[in-house]
């Protein structure tokens, strides 16, 4: 039998709306999800570093620093520890008369003769007061044994000792040796220097007298410092202390430095202490200076205070007996 059209066409279209009813969603859809990808692109400069941490770092500029070595002077010479004193040159102590606050005598400021172991407020310092001091020798050394009334020379006030030099005997001095502290019992020459006039005016005008005030510059080049190294013979100039009984302080040095003729002199210095204003009594004048004696119309002392020294004593040579600052013949 056959089915009329328009009915067949009516039931394509029912059945198509059913399929496509299954097919709907049941509730509203979602909005969108909008997902962005990110690339990671590799760069193609990159470079690899070690993963490993220095324990380190140096710069390329850096200064390599190394310790500082402590500079050896080998000594082809050291002095003897036995040595034989020569004749005794006694000066004027001041001990008697300390309580008192002066010196007994001895002190003669015109002539470059000092007995001033004193503070300016004369406070007597025994380990500036020279009792004593001679000259021996032996094959290589001279040595200078200085006798004091105190026995430490290290005493904290700061003492130079020193051994002045006059070659031709004219009152000038031509050396000087000059130690200052700390001080050893063992021979040394760490502490130590020596010191020229170069051109002739440790005495002033006048190789004895006053001449102050007088514009020199007395021991003027040094030639050893045995601290630095200095000097073309490491060996020449040393220091000990409480070497005997008449050695408190004691120095050696080289026979050629002073050959076979001189005449020689001690000092000790805590006041001034300085070589270039040597002979003080050009430099300062009595008023200025002041003085240790009791009674003295410039007592008590003022600029030049702490300081004493011994006549010249000849060596090698018998002389007139009148060279200036030589001690009177007996």
């Amino acid at each position: 039998m056959m089915i009329p059209s328009k009915v067949l066409v009516a039931s394509i279209f029912i059945l198509a709306l059913i399929l496509s009813s299954c097919n709907l969603p049941v509730g509203p859809l979602p909005p969108t999800a909008t997902a962005t990808l990110a690339v990671v692109t590799p760069s193609l400069t990159a470079t690899l570093e070690p993963t490993l941490t220095p324990t380190a770092t140096v710069s390329p500029t850096a200064t390599l620093v190394l310790p500082t070595a402590t500079k050896y002077i080998p000594h082809l010479f050291v002095p003897s520890t036995s040595v034989k004193m020569g004749g005794l040159i006694i000066d004027v102590t001041s001990v008697d008369t300390a309580s008192e606050h002066r010196a007994p005598y001895g002190d003669s400021f015109q002539i470059n003769r000092f007995e001033r172991p004193f503070t300016q407020d004369m406070t007597y310092i025994p380990d500036v007061d020279i009792v004593s001091f001679n000259l021996g020798r032996d094959e290589k050394f001279y040595y200078v044994s200085i006798e004091l009334v105190g026995k430490d020379p290290n005493n904290p006030i700061g003492i130079n000792y020193a051994v002045e030099i006059d070659l031709d005997g004219d009152g000038f001095g031509d050396y000087i040796i000059v130690a200052h502290p700390p001080y050893s019992a063992e021979w040394s020459v760490a502490n130590v220097i020596v010191a020229q006039d170069s051109n002739h005016d440790t005495g002033g005008l006048s190789a004895e007298k006053s001449d102050a005030p007088f514009p020199g510059n007395g021991y003027d080049e040094i030639i050893f410092d045995g601290s630095i190294g200095l000097g073309d013979d490491p060996d020449l100039a040393w220091v000990r202390i409480n070497a005997g009984q008449y050695a408190t302080v004691q120095f050696a040095f080289k026979l050629g430095l002073a050959e076979n003729r001189f005449m020689l002199g001690v000092i000790a210095d805590a006041g001034l202490k300085d070589i270039e204003q040597l002979d003080y009594v050009d430099r300062l004048t009595k008023e200025q200076a002041g003085s240790p004696v009791g009674g003295d119309p410039f007592y008590p002392l003022k600029a030049l205070f702490a300081i004493d020294n011994v006549c010249r004593s000849a060596y090698g040579f018998p002389g007139t007996g009148e060279e200036p600052q030589r001690c009177p013949s007996h």
